[in-house]
């Protein structure tokens, strides 16, 4: 009884309000706190308002865009969709037993039907549209619903060429199709762009606290790049990584993957790890992420270890900081609606290497996924286009600035050392602007 009173009265409890917009910044913080984390029960609450958004406001226009009036998706549990898992409320987290989910354009002035042919509810997001006490069979139930509505072609998410438009398994794609009587078995299309477009769009919604996300990923790395986390002398790159892993399960966040923390030394012909100690004179580089509200970020940033009077890190360091400043610049000044990744990297290499910069571009999409759908700008490995980076560029787009210059530091004796920067920006449609800013300055680490 006292459970239930408790559950009753959770229940009744009013969600806090949900914060403010923040706008997005140019100028990064030097020292920001984080700010006040969202309780659990209100996250879930501001996703599906995003979420019911999202499906009101984009799924139609972009299913007519691409040119079908059905989209069927399928997932199973462990075997999520990419894309069937973003359109999941904050208590349902994945697919369970078979998850079906089926959108319909019902023509002009009408707002798609959202059907789902499943056991369990989402959220009120998606009308339930099967009983099993009079349809045992799920197939079944969806082949009727498929052809009352009699659609000319159907999107199903089948691709050769990219992850986040191939979430429908072998398996269920051959039971789907047995299922489906003539002849709309022969009308299923790959959804392809519809999938990626789908992913890659931010929402007006997302993108008023995608800021504070952001910010809050920054104040993290801000607290592991100083004397709070780093004691030259004592401790290590591995012992850094996780205390950035602790100091995220502490706020209750989530990563979707371990830091990335190397150190670049005076002397050392390559870059060190692991168990290394930091040492004064060190310049530290930290590639770090976070999952928050949905959305992930994918930030890099560089910290010099302050020698036993020095005030300020070496001219050469912060120079080296500045040249990749001014790639990042070259990017983010070639992006153009309508251009492909290829387009943009070409661009951007160009303008690069016309300052004498020595550039390698490998920026890529920001959003429900931390690699995520749309096209990408070159890669780390490979300089030349691809069809990675066919995709076009699409408005209302977030985006890494991902990339390094390499730089010869005089006070190191000319040692080239490559300067890696990232951080999370957006695309209107006509700029790029940064979400919270970007480094422009090395994070200065002295003593306690």
């Amino acid at each position: 009884m006292r459970k239930l009173l408790f559950a009753a009265l959770l229940a009744a409890t009013p969600l806090s309000a949900q914060p403010a917009a923040w706008p997005l910044s140019q100028t990064e913080q030097a020292d920001p706190a984080v700010p006040p984390v969202i309780p659990l029960r209100d996250r879930a609450r501001i996703e599906d308002k995003w979420l019911a958004e999202r499906l009101d406001s984009i799924a139609l226009p972009l299913m007519r865009e691409a040119g079908v009036d059905m989209w069927i998706l399928v997932a199973r549990e462990y075997v999520d969709d990419p894309v069937l898992k973003t359109m999941l409320d904050g208590e349902n987290f994945t697919a369970r037993r078979r998850t079906i989910l089926v959108f319909t354009d019902r023509g002009e002035g009408k707002p798609p039907e959202r059907l789902t042919v499943s056991r369990y509810g989402l959220g009120g997001l998606f009308e339930p549209s099967w009983n099993p006490e009079q349809q045992p069979d799920q197939w079944a139930r969806l082949a009727e619903l498929v052809a009352e509505r009699d659609p000319k072609r159907i999107a199903v998410n089948i691709s050769p060429e990219t992850a986040f438009a191939d979430g429908l398994t072998a398996g269920q794609y051959q039971e789907l199709r047995a299922a489906l009587p003539a002849p709309y078995a022969d009308r299923l299309v790959p959804a392809g762009p519809l999938a990626v477009n789908w992913l890659e769009t931010r929402t007006p919604g997302e993108m008023a606290l995608y800021p504070m996300i952001v910010r809050t990923a920054h104040a993290i790395m801000a607290e592991g790049l100083s004397s709070k986390a780093i004691t030259p002398g004592v401790t290590t790159v591995a012992d850094l990584e996780w205390w950035l892993r602790e100091r995220i399960a502490e706020l209750r966040l989530e990563t979707w993957f371990h830091p990335g923390i190397a150190i670049f030394r005076q002397g050392e012909p390559k870059e060190l790890g692991g168990n290394t100690v930091f040492q004064p004179g060190d310049l530290v580089w930290l590639d770090f992420g976070i999952t928050y509200l949905g959305l992930n970020t994918d930030t890099q940033h560089l910290a010099y270890i302050l020698k036993p009077g020095e005030t300020d890190a070496p001219a050469g360091l912060k120079a080296g900081l500045a040249a990749a400043n001014k790639v990042q610049d070259a990017v983010t000044s070639s992006f153009r609606t309508g251009l492909s990744g290829n387009d943009i990297l070409l661009a951007a290499r160009k303008k690069a290497l016309a300052q004498g910069l020595e550039a390698t571009i490998y920026s890529h999409p920001i959003g429900t996924h931390g690699h995520a759908a749309g096209a990408a700008i070159g890669f780390w490995d490979d300089q030349a286009p691809s069809p990675r980076g066919d995709h076009k560029l699409r408005p209302d787009t977030a985006w890494s600035i991902e990339l390094n210059t390499l730089h010869a530091v005089p006070e190191w004796g000319g040692q080239k050392i490559p300067f890696r920067t990232e951080e999370d920006a957006f695309f209107d449609g006509k700029s790029v602007r940064y979400i919270d800013g970007r480094q422009t300055s090395l994070k200065l680490i002295g003593p306690k």
